[in-house]
């Protein structure tokens, strides 16, 4: 237990000194503290609910939205603190803290500037982006910068320079190989865990491929939730040169090495805007692959109705901005368009993709087909691409390397050196939605699909999602499952149910003739 310092309230107060309290409240990434309404210091200076205070104990320093409390959560000598503030403070509780406002944000007038049609110059993107890491700018001052760069406000050099930017505000990893390659999905398409399959083919085959992946933000499964089922993902920079080094190559997750932080806190506020902007999702692809020492860069673009990239017009386009950014960082990059219209494999969750992963590596006869093709698909251009292979020979590499086991040897491998593999866990309910009459199956809303996942608890819950068993094509009988719910609790098992029951078009079945 924290034993707490003699409280001031019976004392006189220093002007905008307070104690630290640390209140538990989850506000994800976003430093926010709270002062009680009739604090002398809230009063003495002028601080209002949304104010941008700078918080000081010795060396530290951290910026945070102030929330004001109108009742007795905190005492009033205290300063409440958010766990994103708790953490970037790194402080005690009770350890006494100077509270002052925080300084206007120069930088922010290059957005203003922005939003009246200016471009960015390069000087005024490295100081939005090093204020942004440095925590000065709020949710509402980084939604507005989101806004302002949202459609294709970005022109080609501006992303450039976001890119590079995002990438000096962070760490960079570095490898003593000509050549490293990389892998990176656009998204939108469940159950496609190809990154699994791809680091050990790769990997088996003589290619450096230290593969940093995200976890989840709105999917039911990121790449970095689904290897955490099998093995440890959050590595230091130095356990994933030791792993790197000693098996070629890794799966760790992203957010442990810190690199480009500034495209995490972008992200944070991007995704409930939900406005699409092909130069905010370039920097952020290349300012983590630069970040990772890539140079040799494969892009995963499915195309579909709902998938992230919905026309092939559209995919062209962003595959065009991809490239030539890559290009001016030094770095080769490939797109590989591939089908967006259905999930990928069979399960959608963390573990259940996880258990599609291990059927393909050992070569069951009952693993998906889909999930191996794409996954081989992947890998044979990636080594093309970083030269391992000659054009047009890279299948067979890849293939030869799945078929024989010397991929599935090299994942052990890479997950004993990660820190051990594990089985995945398996769900304590589930329970089938079948079909209520007979046909072919037309259609399949992977948002939706994706959407009762979630509800069935993944991928808080790992063992949570779906299996997934009528792809398109497939002829149903009344009653047949078209998938299996997963859920680690009976409340989330029925909620999700009642979700998917209510979704006329989550799978589209036509007329048997």
């Amino acid at each position: 237990m924290i034993r707490r310092a003699p409280s001031l309230q019976h004392q006189a107060v220093a002007a905008s000194v307070l104690r630290l309290r640390r209140l538990g409240i989850d506000t994800y990434q976003e430093s926010i503290a709270y002062i009680r309404s009739d604090s002398p210091v809230c009063k003495a200076e002028g601080f209002e609910a949304r104010s941008r205070l700078v918080l000081r104990c010795g060396e530290r320093r951290i910026v945070a939205t102030l929330n004001v409390v109108h009742f007795a959560l905190i005492d009033m000598d205290e300063i409440g603190l958010s766990e994103a503030a708790w953490a970037a403070l790194g402080q005690a509780d009770g350890q006494l803290v100077q509270v002052g406002h925080a300084p206007a944000v120069e930088s922010f007038s290059a957005v203003r500037g922005k939003i009246y049609g200016r471009p960015f110059g390069n000087e005024a993107i490295i100081a939005i982006i090093n204020d942004i890491a440095a925590g000065a700018y709020s949710d509402i001052e980084l939604a507005t910068l989101i806004t302002a760069c949202s459609g294709s406000r970005l022109d080609l050099a501006e992303t450039a320079a976001l890119t590079m930017a995002m990438v000096n505000a962070g760490q960079r990893l570095e490898w003593d190989a000509p050549v490293v390659a990389d892998k990176h999905c656009i998204g939108g398409l469940p159950g496609n865990r190809t990154t699994l399959l791809l680091v050990p083919i790769v990997a088996a085959c003589g290619l450096l491929i230290p593969k940093t992946s995200s976890r989840a933000i709105t999917s039911p499964a990121g790449t970095a939730d689904t290897m955490e089922t099998l093995a440890p993902v959050e590595l230091t920079a130095r356990q994933m040169h030791r792993v790197v080094e000693q098996e070629g190559g890794c799966i760790a997750w992203g957010g442990a090495v810190s690199l480009s932080p500034v495209d995490d806190l972008l992200i944070r506020v991007e995704r409930p805007l939900g406005l699409d902007s092909d130069g905010l999702l370039v920097a952020s692809i290349l300012s983590k692959k630069a970040s990772a020492g890539a140079t040799h860069v494969l892009i995963d673009m499915p195309v579909g109705r709902t998938a992230k990239v919905r026309s092939p017009e559209a995919a062209a386009i962003l595959a065009a901005r991809l490239v030539e950014v890559a290009r001016s960082l030094g770095m080769a990059l490939r797109v590989q368009m591939s089908d967006g219209v259905q999930p990928v494999g069979r399960g959608i969750g963390p573990a259940l993709e996880a258990l599609d992963v291990l059927a393909v590596l050992q070569n069951h006869s009952e693993a998906p087909d889909d999930l191996r093709q794409r996954a081989l698909a992947l890998a044979a251009g990636l080594l093309e691409l970083a030269g391992k292979a000659s054009q047009g020979a890279g299948m067979a590499m890849a293939a030869a390397a799945l078929d024989s086991g010397a991929a599935w040897r090299k994942f052990q491998a890479i997950c004993a050196a990660q820190g051990g593999m594990r089985e995945p866990p398996r769900a304590a309910f589930t329970q089938p939605l079948c079909a209520l009459h007979a046909g072919t199956v037309m259609a399949i809303d992977n948002r939706l699909l994706a959407r009762a996942a979630k509800l069935a608890g993944a991928p808080k819950t790992p063992a949570a999602g779906m299996v997934f068993h009528a792809p398109l094509g497939t002829v149903v009988a009344v009653g047949q499952p078209l998938f299996t719910l997963h859920a680690g609790s009976p409340g989330e098992l029925a909620y999700a149910l009642a979700y998917a029951q209510a979704q006329d078009n989550l799978v589209t079945i036509g007329d048997p003739g």
